[in-house]
């Protein structure tokens, strides 16, 4: 059997593949149609006009379920893993995946309301997917090292602290200086007051974006178990 096809592992490599997807082809299809600047424009700029607006709203609410499959297989690898441990507390279990659920909801609010049209709600619903993504890559680092060494090695255990470390760390930038971006064109330029904020919010926020990406690839690891096993045995 091919690793890929080994136990429910298709779940976060589904994740991983849709949602790395809806960031690029979006950001290519906003590109050729002119829509944004070719250097580090936000995420959303990308999915702001159509027709890239059509397809980055669709890619990221199946992006979202995927992710509420994700978080609810793994929130189930850890509660069966607890009745063998015993070390994670099952609040911390439950606050996670909770945590990671509002974090989808946002993705949803993101995808619904573009940032051109219904801005308030638009970013409200980034807020939400940040905080509490940011959230949700912290406490699933520390259930890991909690469940250690039966969930993963030491090793992996390491990878998604540094990746919710880089969350962490890069969310701050991104959510401080957007308040100080006063313009909403989707075209930027170099002598604009507000360009510096610009820039650094955007890059911080494509940082955080691909920090969640890595961190549910560190997942394939974990899933590599039966449907049967996690759930019925």
């Amino acid at each position: 059997m091919l690793w890929f096809m080994e136990g429910i592992c298709f779940l976060p490599i589904s994740l991983v593949i849709m949602s790395s997807s809806t960031f690029i082809v979006s950001y290519l299809i906003a590109l050729f149609e002119h829509d944004v600047d070719v250097i580090f424009p936000y995420i959303s700029d990308t999915g702001a006009e159509p027709p890239e607006s059509c397809v980055f709203g669709l890619m990221t609410v199946i992006t979202a379920f995927a992710g509420m499959a994700t978080m609810y297989a793994r929130y189930k690898f850890v509660e069966k893993l607890n009745e063998k441990t015993g070390d994670v507390p099952p609040a911390l279990n439950q606050a996670a995946f909770w945590i990671g659920m509002l974090s989808c909801l946002g993705m949803c609010f993101v995808a619904t309301f573009q940032e051109t049209t219904i801005t308030a709600v638009h970013d409200a619903g980034a807020l939400l997917f940040f905080v509490s993504g940011v959230l949700y890559t912290i406490l699933q680092s520390i259930i890991s090292y909690k469940a250690f060494p039966y969930g993963c090695s030491l090793a992996l255990c390491r990878v998604r602290t540094g990746m919710a470390t880089i969350a962490f760390l890069a969310v701050f930038p991104t959510v401080v200086c957007a308040v100080f971006v006063t313009q909403t064109t989707l075209h930027r330029k170099t002598e604009d007051e507000d360009n510096v904020f610009h820039l650094v919010s955007a890059v911080s926020e494509w940082i955080v974006a691909f920090s969640f990406i890595f961190f549910f690839f560190t997942y394939i690891h974990d899933f590599k178990v039966s449907f049967q096993s996690l759930w019925w045995e």
